[in-house]
Order: structure tokens, then C-alpha cells, then sequence
């Protein structure tokens, strides 16, 4: 669990005294660096102010002690000191990299794109009816696959709960704007990321400021300090270590108050009264086996009369994510009660990181097996932060591989749109609607025109450009071009070009069919039922898919076979050949070239006694086509080299 020891919002002593508390904890190269840093920012945030209109330097070493008290490195305190530079300096990035070297400059850019999360949040509004879930969601993830560190979130994390200690001196309004845009993105984050004690801050000051008579309820009930409620836990683990020491187990105990953002969702998701709930004060024992779980239990219930209804059993009967633990709740000193969860430290492990994970539940929503195991990897590195932070560069070893497979661009009104990774416009387009990507013609990236094969990169805004009517291209679906990434919008595309080419689909399909039933003498045959057994939903259907060369000949035999089971059916291969292969001793003469295999265009499919013309493809031989054909209009002065005339032979 990382977690931080939370601090006071006193006001900050000078910058050469902070300095001075940093020496235990850094080496004298790394203290220089944070010198410099400080020394760079001062003069620059020189009468400036924050959010909170807190002076900007005091908001920096605040956001930087927050990160000290989590033992993060060097590199990260520097970068948070230095996050506000972009904004007071031209040409900060290469001073940056002169002064402090590539990885905190990096640190830095991350930190300045990772503003750009309140404008997206300003520009989805405030109607929670359309600002939905799924929205949100996209918007967290679009918020850490920005980055390719993940320390830059652990920053602007930290940042944010020193915004919220300060969030009294601002207005209502701003105060319920900064307060909803924690509780949706940096709270939820804070979470997976397993950052508990920013997590309970940004929970606890953010409900502070969206529901204060709430709050203030809550609060009042507790009626007592929060140091106290930590005291009263500290004593009684305290309690329990001697008793378990006594007994001869080996025990880690842990407890820690529940946080009142905590108190009142639970409220609310139970619908009980506050005085129903038996977890506000919450102590954890993690023991070695399954027997010293239920050995431990036995000894809190000695030490505490328990509640007898508060009491389950997780490991004897796992929940349905298969969690396992003790639960029980017992009347402590005071007569205050508390919860009391007992589990191996297997089960603490697969409880955190494994498909029960925690984050999970809190949040909700639909399980994301992906997601789940990104999450798990991020977590993992920030346990193992002290013992990698000694291992070379940390920006290597903190490098952010999360999301590397998908992107996440925003619309013109700011709808976060998730993509795979490599997507163009075209992409973009399809994924909106699927009559804007049939009509796409042009795009605009960040306000810039782009051409339609252009990768997509996140928190890119993109905007599509269109014709009245039309439809698109097949180069489309030329996978060597690159304009289609999705196998979706591909298909839609195929889809389209099918639609357009179905009355003459339908009519060799017709052609075909019928010369077949005549040599096979089954022209009686229901043609209806024939492509019901097909599973086509009309004859039209089944005729269009033979003109396409879609039915194979077996198919088509078999189910004749079945439609007049009292005829014996002469079966060949021949039944059916593909409308989209001829050769030309079956009636087509190319110019000069005499018998040549060749093959009729999809886009097109000529017949006789269409006009008609041979093209030289790259890789597929001579390709017949119409002359009025849109390929062949369209086709440049240089590939019009590769036309040959061609007609039908009598």
C-alpha cells in the first residue's frame, strides 16, 4: 500500500528552511538539484497566485511535501517545484534540459499537458445527463495514457490536494467546479493507484465542498477530532499486537478511522442511518494461515463482546469475486464500536491486486480485465519506487506502458472518443457515425488539416470534414495505405460498396442460378424457400450473394438436395462459378496480349454487352472493368499507362 502521512495546511515556512528538512532524506547531489530548481521558480512565481489564489511558490513546496512524505525521488520533488515554469518562460524547455537534463524537462511537459484535463472536464459541461460514465471513464484513462511517466500523475495528484487545503478562499462556484472535477478524475485515480492517504484527502475535502450540511452531519456525529479517532486505533492495535504476540502468532495489524467521504457513501449505497454503521473505526490482521485467521478471531472476541449480526465469514464462504476474509465488528474501550477484518496475507495480496481488487469495488462499473491488469502493474511499481529508484534512470524504470494499445481524441465538443492504437481520421469518423465516415473527405487535427491516413495521437481534438453525398473510397480498405486501423469501419466500408452494386449483384446472381436449375433440370424449384434454407431473408438476398461469388457450390447443392429430396441432383463443381474470376478464352480479348487469365472488378462487374477495359494491377494480374467505371475515372495520368483496351470475343 503506498500511502503518505497526512500534514497540516500551515503555512509553509521560507524555501531555505524547507530545503533544510529535506536532508534526511536526500543525498547531497540530489538536494542540489532541488536547490536549483527552487531558486529557478522563485523569482518567477513572484507575486503570482494559484487557484485558491494561494502565492504560487508556497502551492509548489506544499504539492512537493506531499510527494516527500510519500519518499519520492528527486526527479519528481524538482519537476513539481519547476511545474508552473512553462507558463513564465519562453523558452523554459530548452533552459530545462541545459539546467536539470531531459527527465525532469520531461516531468515538466507531462505536468503542462496534464492541465489541459480541466479544459476537457470545462468543455463536457455540468448536465450529469449526458456527461455519462463511460465518458468519465475514457476521460481517467485519456488522463494517464497522456503521460509516458507515471510519476507526472503522482504530481498533479499531489498538486491538486494542496488546490483543495486552499479551496476555502475561493468562491462557491469555483469551489463546487473543483470540487466535482476531483470526485470524478483525480480521487477515482488516486484509488487505483493505491495512494490511499491522497485518495481519503481528495475524497473527504471534496465532499467537504459539494455536500457541506452533509458533512458537517457526519462530522458532528463522529463528535470527536480525527486525532483522536487515530489515537483510539493506534491503542487498540496496540491491544491486539501484545495479545497476538501472547499467543504465538505472527501478525501484521493495521487500522486506520474511516474517512467521512467514506462514511456517507456508505450511507447513501445501504441506505443506513449512521448510527447502523459498525466500520467507522476499522483495524486489519494479516496472519500466515488459514487456522491462525480463525485463532485470531477467537482473541478479538476475548478482548471485545462482538455484534453478533456484524460477523461473516469470507473464508468459508468467498464472496462471488472469490474474496476471502473475516469480517466482524465488536464493542471496543468506550464502548466505541469497531470492524475487525482477519485474512492471510495470500488473501490481502489477491484482495488488492487480484480480480477483488479494491479499487474495483469502490468504483464500480463493469469489470475490465485489461484495465484490471494495467492497474495491477502500475501499483506494483510504485510498492517497488524505493528499491527501483536506485537502479539507473528512473525515467526508464517509471515509464508509463499502460495504454499502448489504444488512444483517446476528443470531438469538437469535447466527447472523449477511444480508438485503437494507429487510428486515423477515418477511424474517427466510422466510430461516430457511420454515415459521417462514408462521407468523410477531409480532417483537422488541433485545428491543422491532416491527411485522412494520419495516426492519431491522445488528447488530439478532431474534427471531420464532409460532402453533402457520396460515399468512400476503396483504397480504403487497402490495408498498405494504412486509412483503416479498426476491422469495424473496414467492414462498414465493404458493407457500403456491396449496397451500391447489388442490382447488378442481383441480376447475374439471377443469371447464374437460373442456367443452373435449367441444366439441372429443378427449375421448379422454390426459389423462396431455397433461400430461406440458406438463411437468407429473401430470394433477392441469396441472388445477390451468388452474383458476389459469397455461395459456394457444396451450399447450393446441398440445399436443393434437401428442397426436392425426391430428385436425384447431378452434382459438379461447375454449379456456380464466381462472378469475380474469368480468363479470357471464356470471352474477353485483351489488346496484344491474346489468351490471358484475367479477372472481373468487384467494383463494377462488367457484362456482356458492357464496354469494357483491361487494367494492369501491382499484384493481381489484368483486371476487367467497366469503361464508365468510377476506378477508372479516377485514376491518375501516369496509372492510366496500365489501361489496355479489351472487349468481349464473339
Amino acid at each position: 500500500m503506498v500511502s503518505i502521512h497526512s500534514k497540516t495546511t500551515r503555512q509553509l515556512a521560507d524555501t531555505p528552511s524547507w530545503l533544510d528538512t529535506l536532508t534526511p532524506s536526500y543525498t547531497a547531489p540530489e538536494l542540489d538539484v532541488i536547490r536549483r530548481a527552487s531558486e529557478l521558480a522563485e523569482p518567477l512565481y513572484a507575486g503570482q497566485t494559484g487557484l485558491t489564489r494561494t502565492p504560487l511558490m508556497q502551492h509548489a513546496l506544499g504539492s512537493a511535501s506531499i510527494l516527500v512524505a510519500m519518499n519520492m525521488d528527486f526527479e519528481t520533488i524538482a519537476a513539481t517545484i519547476l511545474h508552473a515554469v512553462p507558463d513564465f518562460m519562453d523558452d523554459w524547455a530548452e533552459k530545462l534540459k541545459t539546467g536539470f537534463g531531459h527527465n525532469i524537462t520531461a516531468l515538466v511537459e507531462g505536468i503542462s499537458r496534464m492541465e489541459h484535463i480541466r479544459q476537457f472536464s470545462e468543455m463536457r459541461g455540468t448536465d450529469k445527463q449526458t456527461d455519462d460514465a463511460a465518458q468519465t471513464e475514457n476521460l481517467r484513462k485519456m488522463l494517464l495514457a497522456m503521460v509516458s511517466d507515471i510519476r507526472v500523475v503522482l504530481i498533479k495528484l499531489a498538486e491538486r490536494t494542496q488546490t483543495l487545503r486552499g479551496l476555502a478562499s475561493v468562491s462557491a462556484d469555483e469551489q463546487r467546479i473543483i470540487a466535482q472535477e476531483t470526485q470524478d478524475l483525480f480521487a477515482p485515480l488516486a484509488n487505483r493507484m493505491g495512494v490511499w492517504q491522497i485518495k481519503w484527502e481528495l475524497e473527504d475535502l471534496s465532499v467537504r465542498y459539494l455536500n457541506p450540511d452533509l458533512y458537517k452531519k457526519v462530522a458532528r456525529l463522529l463528535d470527536e477530532r480525527r486525532v483522536d479517532r487515530e489515537r483510539y486505533i493506534s491503542d487498540v492495535v496496540a491491544t491486539l499486537k501484545r495479545a497476538l504476540h501472547e499467543a504465538g502468532i505472527t501478525a501484521e495489524v493495521t487500522g486506520r478511522p474511516k474517512h467521512i467521504y467514506s462514511i456517507i457513501n456508505k450511507m447513501k449505497r445501504k441506505h443506513l442511518d449512521f448510527d447502523q454503521l459498525y466500520d467507522v473505526r476499522a483495524v486489519r490482521i494479516l496472519v500466515d494461515d488459514v487456522q491462525s485467521c480463525y485463532t485470531a478471531l477467537s482473541l478479538v472476541h476475548e478482548l471485545w463482546p462482538p455484534i453478533a449480526s456484524e460477523y461473516d465469514d469470507y473464508i468459508a464462504r468467498p464472496k462471488s469475486n472469490n474474496y476471502r476474509s473475516l469480517h466482524t465488528a465488536v464493542t471496543g474501550p468506550q464502548g466505541q464500536a469497531f470492524e475487525v477484518q482477519i485474512r492471510t496475507r495470500e488473501m490481502h495480496q489477491y484482495s488488492e491486486l487480484g480480480v477483488a481488487a479494491h479499487w474495483r469495488y469502490k468504483e464500480g462499473g463493469k469489470s475490465d480485465a485489461r484495465l484490471d491488469e494495467k492497474i495491477v502493474w502500475l501499483r506494483q511499481i510504485l510498492e517497488w519506487k524505493e528499491d527501483i529508484s536506485e537502479k539507473g534512470d528512473l525515467r526508464e524504470q517509471f515509464k508509463n506502458d499502460l495504454f499502448l494499445d489504444q488512444v483517446y481524441v476528443l470531438t469538437p465538443q469535447g466527447k472523449i472518443i477511444a480508438l485503437p492504437r494507429g487510428a486515423t481520421p477515418v477511424d474517427f469518423a466510422y466510430t461516430l457515425h457511420t454515415d459521417l465516415g462514408h462521407r468523410t473527405r477531409g480532417a483537422k487535427v488541433n485545428g491543422a488539416i491532416v491527411p485522412l491516413n494520419y495516426p492519431l495521437q491522445n488528447g488530439q481534438r478532431v474534427e471531420i470534414l464532409t460532402t453533402r453525398q457520396g460515399g468512400p473510397s476503396r483504397d480504403w480498405v487497402n490495408p498498405t495505405l494504412g486509412y483503416l486501423q479498426g476491422a469495424s469501419a473496414r467492414a462498414k466500408v465493404r458493407a457500403w460498396f456491396r449496397k451500391q452494386n447489388i442490382a447488378d449483384h442481383i441480376s447475374l446472381g439471377r443469371a447464374q442460378l437460373d442456367r443452373e436449375l435449367h441444366r439441372l433440370g429443378a427449375v421448379s424449384v422454390n426459389q423462396e424457400k431455397l433461400a430461406q434454407r440458406l438463411h437468407f431473408n429473401k430470394p433477392d438476398d441469396l441472388l445477390a450473394a451468388i452474383g458476389r461469388g459469397e455461395m459456394t457450390p457444396h451450399r447450393i447443392h446441398v440445399a436443393l438436395q434437401a428442397e426436392m429430396p425426391n430428385k436425384v441432383i447431378a452434382f459438379t463443381h461447375a454449379i456456380l462459378k464466381p462472378a469475380t474470376e474469368q480468363s479470357s478464352s471464356t470471352g474477353i480479348l485483351i489488346e496484344g496480349l491474346g489468351n490471358l487469365l484475367s479477372r472481373t472488378a468487384q467494383c463494377c462487374n462488367p457484362a456482356p454487352p458492357d464496354q469494357i477495359t483491361a487494367y494492369i494491377t501491382r499484384d493481381r494480374g489484368i483486371t476487367i472493368h467497366r469503361q464508365d467505371c468510377a476506378f477508372v475515372q479516377r485514376l491518375t495520368e501516369k496509372l492510366r499507362d496500365r489501361l489496355l483496351d479489351a472487349q468481349w470475343s464473339e
